[in-house]
């Protein structure tokens, strides 16, 4: 580890003068036989073939940019992909299923499902793998996107693969925890059973008005089939490079989880970014600023989450277009 940064602070100061590239962007669509979803392409302007990182987004309703109607707009994912594209990694990013620019591929949210979406993120994987403009795949998931990442490489042809603030718990676990202090004792209690039906695989047709929004009829189905997982161990199932970013202020998923990532993959490079929250920037550990920076698109990504991205990809491919600029 000592022997990394050694050699990425010098690649870092001496990259960081060097200009941005040109960047093209285009609309891009992927037809899967049961519905065309839709995304962004951003690539460098180059004739040389450079990497392609395809980006995953979260649970609910998180669209390609990283924006969710019942969080806020704070256009994480796409900072993400215009920081990749100023410096020399292109990448595609996408609505998934029933989501913006994907509504009319998954307009029943029944038959939606956690293998559907790795499906889908393999699809998407293996047609940039065919297009002669892009060498290496890197598969970046965040959040929930980080297990529909785990679950899609091999599929997919991925040549990487990065996890950014992925559980390393099955989820039901997670929104128990996530919940324990957000509820009343007597929601509370209604939620652990919901849960723990859910887990069982078994639907609950009947859910209090208050706990719709997580546990409605029609989203249970695909509950049962997140719960199914084990991120850890689909993480561990990996073959291939894999690097792990937490930030120390995530007041969704914490730092235990990129732990035992960690542990699944003895191999993989962990980075706990300091101060970085599940929006991927710096704010404080006070639940109002954290709150207000989900809908705030004017926030910086933290610097060390893109230096750590492209450090990766660089120390993996050899990429020595790659110039870090801001």
């Amino acid at each position: 580890m000592l022997r990394f940064f050694l050699l990425l602070i010098p690649l870092l100061a001496s990259l960081a003068q060097a200009a941005p590239q040109s960047v093209l962007q285009r609309p891009v669509e992927l037809d899967t036989g049961s519905g065309v979803l839709r995304g962004t392409l951003l690539r460098p302007k180059t004739d040389q073939p450079v990497p392609v990182a395809l980006i995953i987004a979260g649970s609910g309703p998180t669209d390609r940019d990283g924006n969710n109607p019942l969080g806020g707009r704070n256009d994480s994912l796409k900072k993400l992909a215009q920081l990749l594209a100023r410096n020399g990694i292109a990448s595609v990013r996408y609505d998934k299923r029933g989501i913006a620019g994907s509504q009319d591929a998954g307009t029943d949210e029944r038959q939606l499902s956690i293998e559907l979406y790795a499906r889908d993120a393999a699809a998407w994987g293996q047609r940039l793998k065919q297009d002669p403009r892009f060498s290496q795949l890197i598969l970046i998931g965040h959040s929930e996107g980080a297990l529909i990442a785990s679950l899609a490489a091999e599929a997919a042809g991925a040549d990487a693969l990065v996890s950014i603030s992925g559980s390393a718990r099955p989820i039901d676990q997670l929104l128990r925890d996530q919940l324990q202090s957000r509820l009343p004792p007597p929601l509370l209690h209604q939620s652990e059973a919901l849960l723990a039906s859910l887990r069982a695989g078994q639907q609950v047709p009947e859910v209090p008005q208050s706990l719709e929004v997580l546990f409605r009829p029609s989203v249970q189905p695909y509950l049962i089939s997140l719960f199914r997982q084990d991120p850890s161990e689909a993480f561990g199932r990996l073959r291939i490079p894999a690097l792990i970013l937490q930030g120390s202020h995530d007041i969704q998923v914490s730092v235990s989880d990129a732990e035992q990532l960690k542990a699944a993959r003895p191999d993989a490079e962990l980075a706990i970014i300091e101060g970085m929250n599940h929006m991927l920037r710096i704010v404080p550990m006070d639940m109002g600023q954290q709150l207000a920076s989900y809908g705030n698109p004017n926030l910086p990504l933290a610097r060390e989450l893109g230096e750590r991205i492209l450090a990766f990809i660089h120390q993996q491919f050899d990429s020595r277009n790659s110039k870090i600029s801001r």
